[in-house]
This record gives C-alpha cells, structure tokens and sequence, in this order.
C-alpha cells in the first residue's frame, strides 16, 4: 500500500479520534477527496518542474504520531531562542509538550488548534477564519486540512503589542523508522496589533521525516505581522510548507525565510491583498550544499490599489544542490499604483550545483511600478583578489564575500538575538569565524 492509500483509507479512522462539529467534518471530506483525485504532485505539473517526491514517497511513514514521546528540555534547549523570554507551543511527533511550552492567557490567545476546532468558545472564529485564504485545489494543502487537528492557534486583539515573540517549535524523536506530520496553524492579528512569531521544524535524530504544514496568517487593519521561518534540520528531513496570508488595509507582514537544513524543502508562500495602502514583504537565503533541495514557490496576489510588496531572496549554492525559485507578481485591473519589486540573486560554488529560477510578473493594470530581477554566477575574483592581496586568507575571504552577499535579508532581522542567531548559523554554514561578537 503506497502513502496515498494509506492516507485515504486511513481518514475514516483519523475522525473517529477527533471530536469534531458537522461543519469541519465536511471541510474535512472535501478536501480528502481534493487529495484522493489529484493525489501528490508530480513533476507533469508546471509548478513542481523541478521538485520531485518520488523518492520521498517511497518512505514507509507512520502517519499518526503516537501519545507525547518525552524529551527534557535539555535536549531541545539550544533551538529554541533562549537569550530572550518568549511564549512557547512545542509539539513532539506532532503531539502538544505542556510541560515544554509556556503559553498565556493575558489579553492573547497563545494555544492549541485541538482546542481551537473543539471547544465552543473558539466556533465563531473558526467558523470565520479556518480554511478561509488556504488553497481548496492545492493537493497537498488539501491532505493537511482533511487531516487538520493540532497546531498553533494565535489570536491577537485589538489595539495589543505582544510583549515577547512566541516560537512554534516541532520536534521528531525520531522514535518511528520514518514518520509523517502535519501541523496547522491559524494566526489572526486583530487591528493597530503587532506579533512577532518564530517557527522550526527539528528532527532529532536521522530517521525519515515528512513535515507537510499549512499556516493561515489573517493582518487586520493596521495590523504588524513578523513572521520568521529557520528551516536548519538534519540531512533526512523533509519539509513542505504551506503559509497563505491574507492582508487588509495598511497593514504590514514580513515572512523571512531561511533554509539551510534538510534534505528537500519546498516552500509556498501566498500573499492575498484585500485593502488599500498595505505592504508585504519576502525575504530568504539559502545556504545548502551536498544533494540537498530547496524550492521557493511564491505568489503576491495585488487586488486592491496603492499597495507595496517586496520579495528579496539570496541563495548560495554547493556542491550538488538544487535551488528553485518560482516568484509570481499578479497585478489585478483593479490594483492601479501597485508598486512591486521582486529579485533573486544566486551564486553557485560549484560546476554540479543548480538554480532553476522563473520569476514572473503579470500586469492587467496600467499605472503601475514594477520590476523584476534574477541572477546566477559565482563569486566575484576581482574582489577575492584584492581581500587576499590584504593578507585575508581565501577561506575567510570567500566567505566574508558570501556572508556580504546575504547581509541585505540578515538586516532585515527586527529580533537582535535572532540577528545574531542566524549570523552565527551562517558561519557555521560557510565554515568559518566571521569574528562577529556571538
């Protein structure tokens, strides 16, 4: 039995287990049969040319994790940002760690999607939001919702600045020969409100894994959104995600993304304008090298007019790893001074690495500023020579050149501890002392 049988002919089971209302048992059984007629994609279809999951698939994944397999803190404590206090939902195998997070009722909801999609309190918002902005064709995204019941829900008020980050954290033991997860997180941010989020997805140990996440940001009014994304897991992890952002007026998100673990990443972020004099920005690098892949896959739906959106997205390429960027600009006839700029820049270290890059724009309006880049080459030996001729070793210069290279996206960082956090990766990725104060 492959993966997707195993999926559909486990569904009937899956919702025995769930106390769930009529509502989402139909949402549910939509989107099952969304995934059982598409099934996974497949490189026929343009947006997965150059990402295939053949050989992911051929994993025997267990796909319902068992109760909460125990960790101390301990063992975790070096992924989480611990210079600064933060709330914590941690998630084991996909199962809630109480004793692992710290979450808070004081004017914010920081909680459980299982308790979002249960209790009664919570039925007027999800009833509004879950499943609002998430794609109802996408297969993948259609096997998380019909198999959606734990997650982060965060639900910011009006007029609240949260006064610390809170981090989503999911861990694999690695107690399963190989495992498949699937998180949901529902993230509403009310008007005049501002949140800072960290998200991570770590595997313990070097068993298979299978993360197929969906995230649904909803920015009110004025609302302020920093979303930060470290994907830096081991070599056997795998990791698609799924973030859908709907936007109103004057508000600002920030998704950062930065890939630099794993074994293949496929990254779908979806930003969707409903309101005028917003701004949305996406920023990336990715540092990968041996057989490693990562694919950005990206879409800023521009409906509504005066609205600003900036995509930035640095990648650093060795040995034979593949990078992919698919950006979409889609500027409506009804978007009139839609000012968007996309760009990629790249840089191969080696004659086996690879970036497929297609950025696209397509414009029905025409009073617009938009524009688009992309760049492939290697590093520049003009300015190695002269780092060098200043008695800078090729190895540090090389890799000062890089680290210089990702500074535009490392600046963009509003979290100083995770500015210095991320830097410190990246050394280690380039395999140096920057000599930056760590």
């Amino acid at each position: 039995m492959d993966l997707k049988e195993k999926l559909v002919s486990s569904f009937m089971a899956f919702e025995e287990r769930v106390d769930v209302h009529s509502d989402l048992h139909d949402i549910r059984t939509n989107a099952l049969k969304n995934f059982e007629n598409k099934g996974f994609p497949t490189k026929k279809e343009e947006a997965w040319k150059y990402t295939s999951l053949n050989a992911i698939l051929k994993n025997d994944f267990t796909v319902f994790p068992k109760q909460e397999n125990a960790i101390e803190f301990n063992q975790v404590k070096k992924y989480f940002l611990h210079e600064i206090d933060t709330y914590k939902l941690v998630f084991i195998d996909g199962v809630f760690s109480s004793h692992l997070s710290s979450t808070t009722h004081d004017g914010i909801d920081v909680c459980l999607m299982s308790s979002a999609l249960t209790k009664p309190k919570y039925k007027m918002v999800i009833d509004k939001y879950f499943n609002q902005i998430a794609s109802k064709d996408e297969s993948l995204t259609s096997l998380n919702t019909a198999f959606a019941s734990e997650g982060a829900f965060i639900n910011i008020p009006q007029k609240k600045v949260t006064d610390k980050p809170i981090e989503i954290m999911y861990f694999s033991t690695g107690n399963e020969a190989a495992l498949l997860v699937q998180p949901r997180n529902l993230i509403i941010v009310g008007e005049n409100s501002h949140v800072q989020i960290i998200e991570r997805h770590q595997s313990l140990n070097e068993n298979p894994v299978l993360t197929n996440s969906v995230t649904e940001i909803f920015a009110q009014k004025r609302a302020i959104v920093d979303h930060y994304k470290i994907q830096n897991d081991n070599i056997e992890a795998n990791l698609i995600d799924n973030t859908y952002v709907s936007q109103q007026q004057e508000s600002h998100v920030y998704v950062h993304t930065f890939s630099f673990g794993g074994n293949l990443t496929r990254n779908n972020l979806n930003f969707y304008h409903f309101g005028e004099r917003l701004t949305s920005t996406l920023n990336g690098i990715t540092i990968i090298g041996e057989k490693q892949h990562v694919d950005h896959y990206t879409l800023v739906n521009h409906a509504t007019p005066n609205c600003e959106s900036f995509q930035d997205y640095k990648g650093i390429f060795a040995d034979r790893s593949t990078g992919v960027f698919n950006g979409k600009v889609l500027v409506e006839k009804e978007a009139q001074k839609t000012n968007a700029f996309q760009k990629s820049n790249n840089i191969l270290l080696s004659d086996k690495a690879t970036i497929n890059a297609k950025p696209q724009l397509e414009i029905f309006a025409d009073d617009v500023k938009c524009s688009h880049g992309c760049t492939v080459g290697q590093l520049d030996e003009t300015a190695m020579f002269y780092m060098q001729s200043r008695g800078i070793p090729k190895k540090e210069a090389k890799a000062l050149l890089m680290y210089a290279f990702s500074n535009a996206v490392i600046e963009s960082i509003k979290i100083p501890e995770l500015k210095q956090r991320i830097t410190k990766i990246i050394a280690m990725k380039l395999g140096v002392n920057l000599g930056f104060d760590l």
